[in-house]
């Protein structure tokens, strides 16, 4: 009976092993793959002026980078805590001050496309004289600071940015979710609801970026593919017009 009993816990613990392993492995690809299509569309901002001298894309590229070190930090905090690695707490506080900075600045920035899409679409007389190169860079310190078929598609992008935001401003309703979950009792409960938690309102806000207005973009798609296969699909460089 005892050894039944033994049996019995060693299978418990190695199933729950085997779920937290399929959890983090899971994290592993999602963070590999958009931290891949973000280095290439970082890439291709940098590589093409009209990228880098237009506002919508400067917007763009700064919650690019942003995304890219939160999911970073964020992962490298995950395997550090599923292997338990100590961390010096001096090293603990300034990853935590960033991670904090991160998390407010996309939404902020988000907010900021928004804008700059209203503004496109409302008043496109005014746009090239209020939506600048220079005041898309006064914006991004500001946030860091404070921390025809055409127009169909810009409609749904401001859409899209706003579910996207949606998500990212649910993060903040997490811990008390957590912290609700976490006095019924229920431990297993709350490590679910933990990892549903980050999957869903934490990485997927990051992982959406890159898909709702880069791969959607058809500049950013024609310069993006001829990167990732290194120049083999398109030889010949893609002509570019300003919208």
């Amino acid at each position: 009976m005892a050894l039944n009993n033994t049996t019995l816990h060693s299978n418990v613990i190695n199933s729950s092993v085997r779920i937290i392993n399929e959890q983090v492995l899971i994290v592993q690809v999602l963070v590999m793959v958009f931290l891949y299509i973000n280095s290439l569309l970082i890439f291709a901002f940098f590589k093409k002026e009209t990228f880098y001298t237009n506002t919508r894309y400067i917007f763009f590229a700064h919650t690019l980078i942003c995304d890219c070190v939160f999911l970073f930090m964020s992962d490298l905090l995950l395997v550090m805590s599923y292997f338990q690695i100590p961390m010096p707490a001096g090293l603990c506080v300034i990853i935590c001050v960033v991670m904090i900075i991160l998390t407010f600045a996309t939404p902020l920035t988000l907010t900021a496309m928004s804008v700059e899409r209203y503004v496109a679409i409302c008043m496109p007389l005014r746009h090239a004289e209020i939506s600048t190169p220079h005041r898309a860079l006064y914006g991004i310190l500001v946030i860091h600071a404070f921390s025809k078929k055409s127009t169909s598609k810009c409609l749904k992008t401001v859409i899209l940015h706003g579910f996207q935001l949606v998500l990212s401003l649910f993060q903040l309703w997490c811990p008390f979710i957590e912290m609700a979950v976490l006095q019924i009792g229920n431990l297993e409960l709350f490590v679910t609801i933990r990892y549903l938690n980050y999957l869903a309102f934490i990485l997927a806000p990051k992982c959406l970026n890159p898909l709702i207005y880069g791969l959607r973009d058809d500049q950013f798609y024609l310069v993006l593919k001829n990167y990732a296969f290194c120049g083999l699909i398109n030889r010949i460089s893609p002509v570019f017009t300003e919208k």
